[in-house]
């Protein structure tokens, strides 16, 4: 897994250097677009026979990190975006997001309408209006 790669390196690395960068060139130095795209990218897109931008990654974790549930809030602060508009370039709607949402919105009412049924008339309106439902 990535992560127990990438803290293995940080483990090695940052106790001596604190400052020190997590991804370098082959020299040490930081990456310039240019050359890790001639030198890594490109050669890694070959090698997979993918045709995808080193952006879309970006684009794809954000998403996934939509998808698990991630705020507007959380999503600006891991992408860096001082803005909600930018953020929300990466918010997709989803088929299955959607469904959950439906699902979560049905649970909730069915536990609503399940704490009314002791009472003389029940109905979601009646649920609705309770004075103990808006806490």
């Amino acid at each position: 897994m990535i992560l127990t790669d990438v803290s293995s390196h940080l483990d090695n690395f940052t106790s001596a250097m604190p400052d020190a960068l997590v991804f370098t060139s082959p020299e040490g130095r930081p990456l310039r677009h240019t050359n890790f795209r001639r030198r890594v990218w490109l050669p890694a897109l070959a090698a997979t026979g993918l045709d995808i931008h080193l952006h879309d990654l970006r684009h794809t974790g954000n998403d996934m990190v939509a998808q698990a549930g991630a705020n507007l809030r959380e999503l600006m602060e891991r992408m860096g975006h001082s803005s909600s508009r930018a953020a929300l370039i990466y918010l997709h709607s989803s088929g299955d997001g959607q469904q959950r949402l439906a699902d979560a919105v049905a649970a909730r009412v069915q536990s609503e309408l399940g704490q009314a049924a002791g009472d003389a008339w029940c109905c979601g309106t009646y649920v609705a209006r309770r004075e103990d439902h808006y806490r």
